[in-house]
Formats: C-alpha cells, sequence, structure tokens
C-alpha cells in the first residue's frame, strides 16, 4: 500500500485533514500549501514547535531572497503586499497552464505601470506580453478595486511601489541555485503558509487596510 497523496512512499502518518495516511513527507511538504490542516493536528504542532533544521535553512534562504526587494516598504506597503500574493496564490489559470515566476513578473510589471501612469494624470493601461500575465494583472487590479471598494485608503503610487517589490522578487528569484520557473511562486507559497501560522496570533495593532 502507497501514500494516496504521492502514490510512491509507504504511509505512516495519519493526516486528520484527508481523513487517510500519508507519508512523512507529503506531509511535511504539503502541509498548509495542498492540505489544509487543522489547527489540532498533532504533526502541525510539533513542525510549528520544533521546525526541522532543514526547514530553517529553508527559511533563510527565503529571506536572503525576497529581503532586497521588500526591505524599503512601509508597513502598509507589507499589508498590500500579503495581499497581493495571496490573490496570485489563488490565481487558476486556464487550460493546461502553469503560472510561472515569468507571468507574475510581468503582471507585476503592467499593473505597476498602470498605477504609475495614471499618478501622473494619465490613463493608459500597460499590458504584459503573455496571456497568463494578463490574465493575472486582471486579477491583480481587480483586487486594489475591491479593497478601495470596502474602505481601504491606497493611493496608486502606494501600490505601484509594492507590486515593484513583487516584481523585482520573482526576478530575484530566477538568480538562485535552483533557478526553476516557480522558484518564486514556491517561495510565496512557503511564505503565505508561515503568514497564516503568524495570524492565528493576537495582533497588537489593528490593520490600516480592509483585507477582502
Amino acid at each position: 500500500m502507497s501514500c494516496p497523496s504521492c502514490r510512491q512512499r509507504k504511509p505512516r502518518r495519519a493526516c486528520p485533514a484527508l481523513g487517510q495516511t500519508i507519508c512523512s513527507v507529503c506531509c511535511a511538504t504539503k502541509r498548509l500549501v495542498e492540505i489544509e490542516c487543522p489547527d489540532d493536528c498533532p504533526h502541525l504542532s510539533t513542525a510549528r514547535e520544533h521546525p526541522a533544521a532543514q526547514v530553517r535553512r529553508q527559511q533563510e534562504r527565503d529571506v536572503a531572497v525576497l529581503l532586497p526587494s521588500i526591505r524599503h516598504l512601509t508597513e502598509r506597503q507589507h499589508q498590500l503586499f500579503f495581499l497581493f500574493h495571496s490573490a496570485i496564490a489563488r490565481h487558476t489559470p486556464q487550460g493546461f497552464t502553469r503560472l510561472l515566476d515569468e507571468d507574475i513578473e510581468q503582471s507585476a510589471g503592467a499593473v505597476a505601470a498602470t498605477l504609475e501612469t495614471a499618478a501622473r494624470g494619465v490613463i493608459y493601461e500597460h499590458s504584459a506580453s503573455s496571456l497568463p500575465a494578463r490574465r493575472l494583472a486582471t486579477d491583480l487590479t481587480a483586487l486594489l478595486v475591491q479593497i478601495r471598494a470596502q474602505g481601504g485608503t491606497v493611493s496608486d503610487a502606494e501600490a505601484a511601489v509594492t507590486l515593484r517589490a513583487i516584481e523585482q522578487g520573482a526576478r530575484d528569484a530566477k538568480k538562485t541555485d535552483d533557478g526553476t520557473t516557480t522558484s518564486y511562486a514556491s517561495l510565496i507559497a512557503r511564505l503565505l503558509q508561515v503568514r497564516r501560522t503568524q495570524a492565528a496570533a493576537p495582533q497588537e495593532t489593528a490593520s490600516t487596510l480592509i483585507v477582502p
């Protein structure tokens, strides 16, 4: 009998989210990324309290890649950064295509350029070259409209700075050791996993952005 998730390794851990027994590798790598783990999962609790050395090294590498592009962001822009990335994580490309780092880079750059142009008083929509990037750009623009509709005060210039950080991050990820076409997308999936864990803790100050 093999793991129902990867169908390769022997199942060893009971997964309360799937109601099945899966292998330890799938448990560790798909936790909160592909598997919606409940908070009372013992394996999730153990991982939060005692992260493996491999996980800590990966987190250090992720910070090293991401820090140059976000170190200049304000607190509000950091909030917006994670909102945009939540939209990117939810985005589903049409057909059999995958969302590549190049698509994220193009879409963030195109929307940022449109906002920068609007901030100068000129209405002109910049467009990404690839179809998946254009579709993602539509989602990013829709998210910004939604934030404002719910009362969030986000200027065009502020959103553009945040999107330029995402554009740079996706570009920098291509220079890392693994250098895959989805290095940045994978990094953000891990980052959002950590963010969800932190969001469960009490917050000291209220967000100045309205989260859709």
